[in-house]
């Protein structure tokens, strides 16, 4: 499966597109749509900017290493819905958070209902609750319920 237009849409509305980086809530250096790893060779630091062109394509990037990782972990079938809303999770999140979490135990063992819940309990940022979070992980769940 890939992501949908609808899918990639809800990972922008929630990560944004910043050409400059900047430090994300816990301090780490990103660019772009969220994208935290090197950009062309390069670590990302302090006033590193890039085009909206190279934004897109590591958001590109980033899609297909996390729908690749959704496809692998997820052992049921999933509508597109439920596709995009693990995939904007992951893209968020990363891979490790997926394949150790509640979430993806029970959508495995078939409690789609309990799946979609665990989106909700995964709204912190250095342990503290990020209402930024909080919203994303409802508009996730309300993608996998869709």
């Amino acid at each position: 499966m890939q992501t949908s237009e609808k899918g990639i849409a809800l990972i922008k509305e929630f990560e944004g597109c910043k050409l400059t980086a900047y430090q994300d809530s816990v301090g780490i250096w990103t660019i772009g749509y969220g994208w935290t790893q090197p950009v062309d060779g390069k670590t990302i630091r302090g006033g590193m900017t890039i085009k909206q062109e190279t934004a897109e394509r590591l958001l590109k990037t980033g899609l297909v290493s996390y729908e690749s990782d959704v496809s692998r972990l997820v052992k049921v079938g999933l509508t597109q819905g439920q596709f995009d809303a693990l995939v904007s999770f992951t893209y968020n999140l990363g891979s490790r958070s997926l394949s150790t979490s509640t979430l993806l135990r029970k959508l495995n063992a078939g409690d789609y209902a309990g799946a979609a819940e665990e989106f909700l309990r995964w709204n912190k940022s250095g342990g503290k609750v990020m209402p930024g979070l909080t919203n994303r992980r409802k508009a996730e769940r309300d993608v996998f319920l869709s």
